[in-house]
């Protein structure tokens, strides 16, 4: 698993929102706690001051809850300061070079908006529906009224996949049955195998009310989901020791928890947006220590009084977690360098592919070429360019 620069600071960060919130493994209560426990205490008393019915033990006892309370208050803010110290401490240690300065970016009416647009549009994206109408009064920008009702209805539909209810996921599937099939997505075969699943898993032999699923709504997917279908089909076999056979992966719980990321990108793929947040993908790779190395080789080629002309490559290469990897990337193995537009992969005749500059400098004087991986020769002009 890859770890990115933000990885210890966030486990600080969670650390102390469990401190806070009182969800720690801590002896002491949250403050919050600590102070609803007085308040009752208090009420306790006033209410026997009002029927004179106080003795001088419940005062004794008032006093000592006081200095308790205050004690668990005061041990609980050690614990939180300690916990921001700790968090301090890992941010100076993730981030050792001060934040570049750069000219301002966003600096004409436009491009003010698009940003707060961009910011509204994320809140909306992820479910953030009050700090979205905060962030839109207080911006003053203006966000289409179709899109909050569209991502509304994206996660009142997760909400309900969450609550293992199906019934608006397949709606909406229905109603884009066309766009579905024209991506040959299986989100609407997944919602029913999972329907499917948690229906085998909890009824008894012989297993009646799955078998009426399988041949009343599973069928009509077998021409396309034939493989799948077939394995759905055999888990009855196993029954009730699912999950430890050869099918035990469809008695996991990720058949049904996967299925919220699937349908949040199908969603997002009929309104033409990406399948991540924008935002989410930038605070990523830029905190993921990408910012921090592009900097450094920055620092370091203008102290060599170097510049990088080239507008559409990093001078370094930064290391990106595989679900941000959007492109392709063929490294020759003669050169060892990545292929470029205009050095672009080359596959000889053999089917090894090397990059055109080391196709160049490996063709003798009559434009052949001796393959460097096999024994193969062939004319430098046969070698096709490859296109990922």
């Amino acid at each position: 698993m890859m770890t990115t620069t933000m990885d210890v600071p966030l486990k600080e960060l969670a650390k102390l929102r469990a401190i806070t919130e009182g969800t720690s493994k801590g002896r002491n209560p949250s403050i919050e706690g600590s102070l609803d426990s007085l308040l009752q205490t208090l009420y306790q008393v006033r209410n026997e001051l009002e029927t004179d019915s106080m003795s001088k033990d419940t005062l004794v006892l008032l006093a000592q809850t006081v200095e308790a309370k205050k004690k668990e208050i005061d041990e609980k803010q050690k614990e939180i300061y300690n916990a921001i110290v700790r968090l301090g401490k890992a941010l100076d240690k993730a981030f050792t070079q001060p934040l570049p300065s750069y000219d301002p970016l966003f600096t004409s009416d436009d491009a003010k908006a698009s940003l707060d647009a961009t910011v509204a549009v994320h809140f909306l994206r992820t479910g953030q529906f009050s700090a979205a109408e905060m962030f839109i009064q207080e911006s003053g920008v203006t966000i289409d009224a179709a899109i909050r009702d569209k991502f509304e209805e994206l996660h009142r539909i997760l909400t309900a996949l969450r609550m293992h209810d199906i019934d608006p996921a397949l709606e909406w599937c229905s109603k884009n049955r066309q766009f579905l099939q024209s991506k040959s997505s299986p989100l609407e075969f997944y919602l029913h195998r999972s329907q499917f699943i948690r229906l085998l898993l909890a009824c008894e032999a012989p297993y009646q009310p799955a078998l009426s699923y399988a041949n009343t709504v599973l069928r009509n997917y077998y021409t396309e989901h034939t493989a799948e279908f077939r394995r759905l089909l055999a888990c009855f076999t196993y029954l009730p020791k699912l999950e430890h056979s050869p099918y035990a992966d469809l008695a996991s719980s990720t058949v049904h928890t996967d299925l919220e990321s699937l349908f949040a990108t199908e969603y997002c793929a009929s309104l033409g947006m990406s399948r991540q947040a924008p935002l989410k993908v930038v605070g990523d790779i830029g905190a993921g220590g990408a910012l921090a190395r592009i900097e450094k080789a920055r620092t370091v080629m203008k102290e060599k009084k170097s510049e990088w002309s080239q507008s559409d490559e990093l001078p370094i290469e930064i290391t990106l977690a595989p679900e941000n990897r959007y492109h392709s990337i063929f490294a020759c193995p003669v050169s060892k360098e990545q292929s470029t537009e205009q050095n672009p992969p080359m596959m000889m005749v053999c089917g090894h592919v090397i990059t055109k500059d080391s196709l160049h400098k490996l063709s003798k004087v009559n434009g052949r070429v001796k393959c460097p991986y096999c024994p193969t020769e062939s004319v430098q002009t046969s070698a096709l360019r490859i296109y990922f």
